[in-house]
């Protein structure tokens, strides 16, 4: 393993490799001399004229030997285990390796390059040159005696520096003075801070991540742990040379918008639609089954009946989501019988339908009891006298007399459904594709950057949220002037 310091991002004035494994502070760098082992001094990038496409992805220079493509901003990552494994704190990359990999970590980075990848795609053998002497060298500080190899590192770390803030949004970002590890290995050790960073790394197949943990295998993330840290963010991109063309000239309003829709991940949409479009219909019977039940037992029993089956609309839906949690989660007796029955709950696509039939039930169930309870008494004793029998009467006579407050709750409770956050989140989790509902993946493509696809999901939601606030005018509408006629035919 290797690593270089570097005394600041852009310009890049010195560098010097030595051995990971020792790897002390004093190996940071001045301005201009290395102060430990032997160093290379460079002339500074022209990093002025570095142009961003719109989508922030590509990135470009007249006088690179370089571009960037596909960056991609992780503001956010995840510390729960991956199949089964805990791998440290683990930010995802996605379904294919970087070019580069950065990790921010307290006032320094980690900087990885594959350095076959970018001898491959700029034409610079020096790379596996560099990297080769410096894996030969344990111990022992080796310059890197290659103009190419320094000129084009010196770029990668300037084109980072200036897509890293043009997507930081106001939050932590690469600054001209921070501390760079640079390292050409995919498992890299810094013995100081007691961490271990792993890069492009497939824990799940088709997924990939990277990693850290501490080199004793401790959560980097733990107050109490000896090689704590405070991770800020992570970088991703891909290198590219100027023959390939990856820069995306500004296209049209229209052309620019299609081509946002032709790569857009659309399945927080379909999980929505079908996670809401299960709950509403499992709400709608529960709701009315406990409003008739709920009528039918002693008065103080009711209150009691009333009590329960309410407090999920005036709990905070993240305590819905722990309060589930602790009850169903695998170190409790049901949820240890769900999976070893086959149907683990937690973490899947029934836990989001669970969590959004907790917290839209009380809707559905307010609505439906206000309704039978403003339904005439003596009509309902007189159809007893002429022998109805309790489904009859409910079916034949509740139900129609009080089917415009029952629709008007029914999709009171779709909207709540809808719009569902925190209990998913504790009870589900988000994986895209499973949990991902549009209000998780709103909060989670905002935290790492995406702030127009962000945008695009809220304003799906305020356009269901819009036609279902229309939908119940009009029926409350439609159904106030079907009243009035009848009531005016009745004189």
């Amino acid at each position: 393993m290797l690593f270089l310091g570097i005394a600041s991002a852009m310009p890049v004035s010195a560098y010097a490799a030595q051995n990971a494994a020792g790897g002390q502070a004093s190996s940071f760098f001045s301005d201009t001399t290395a102060e430990a082992g032997a160093g290379i001094s460079s002339a500074p990038v022209d990093a002025d004229p570095i142009e961003i496409d719109e989508e922030g992805e590509d990135a470009v220079a007249p006088a690179a030997p370089l571009d960037i493509a596909q960056f991609v901003r992780a503001q956010k990552g995840s510390n729960r285990p991956i199949e089964d494994m805990y791998r440290g704190y683990a930010y995802l990359q996605g379904t294919e390796r970087n070019d580069v990999c950065l990790v921010a970590v307290d006032d320094y980075a980690v900087l990885y390059i594959d350095a076959e990848a970018m001898a491959a795609r700029t034409g610079t053998q020096g790379w596996q040159t560099a990297a080769r002497s410096l894996l030969e060298a344990p111990g022992g500080a080796v310059a890197i005696d290659d103009a190419a190899v320094e000129t084009e590192l010196s770029w990668v770390v300037a084109y980072l520096q200036a897509l890293d803030a043009a997507a930081a949004n106001g939050s932590a970002s690469i600054g001209a003075g921070m501390r760079l590890f640079v390292t050409t290995e995919e498992s890299f050790d810094l013995a100081d801070a007691g961490l271990r960073f792993s890069f492009n790394q497939e824990y799940v197949a088709g997924s990939f991540y990277t990693s850290v943990i501490g080199i004793d295998g401790s959560d980097a993330t733990d107050d109490a742990s000896a090689a704590h840290a405070e991770l800020r963010f992570a970088d991703f991109c891909n290198v590219a040379s100027w023959a390939e063309g990856t820069f995306a000239a500004p296209a049209g309003a229209m052309a620019a918008f299609e081509q946002f829709l032709s790569r857009l991940d659309w399945s927080p949409l379909w999980v929505t639609l079908k996670t809401t479009g299960t709950a509403i219909a499992i709400v709608f019977f529960l709701g009315l089954a406990a409003a008739w039940w709920s009528l039918r037992i002693p008065s103080r029993m009711q209150d009691i009946a009333d009590s329960i089956f309410t407090i999920p609309m005036v709990l905070p839906p993240t305590v819905c989501g722990f309060v589930l949690l602790l009850l169903l989660g695998k170190n409790t007796a049901l949820g240890q019988w769900f999976i070893d029955v086959g149907f683990p709950l937690i973490f899947s696509w029934p836990a989001t339908v669970l969590a959004a039939v907790v917290v839209s039930f009380p809707l559905m169930y307010r609505s439906a009891r206000g309704a039978f309870e403003s339904i005439d008494r003596t009509m309902l004793d007189a159809a007893r006298t002429l022998g109805w029998s309790e489904g009859r009467i409910f079916f034949r006579l509740m139900l129609p007399l009080a089917w415009s407050s029952i629709a008007a709750g029914t999709v009171l409770a779709f909207a709540r459904a809808l719009g569902e956050f925190g209990a998913t989140l504790f009870l589900a989790g988000n994986y895209v594709g499973v949990t991902r509902t549009i209000p998780i993946a709103i909060y989670f493509e905002w935290m790492n950057g995406n702030t127009d696809v962000a945008l695009f999901w809220t304003g799906v939601i305020i356009a269901f949220s819009f036609a279902v606030i229309l939908f119940i005018n009009v029926w409350s509408r439609r159904t106030t002037r079907y009243r009035r006629r009848t009531q005016e035919k009745e004189r």
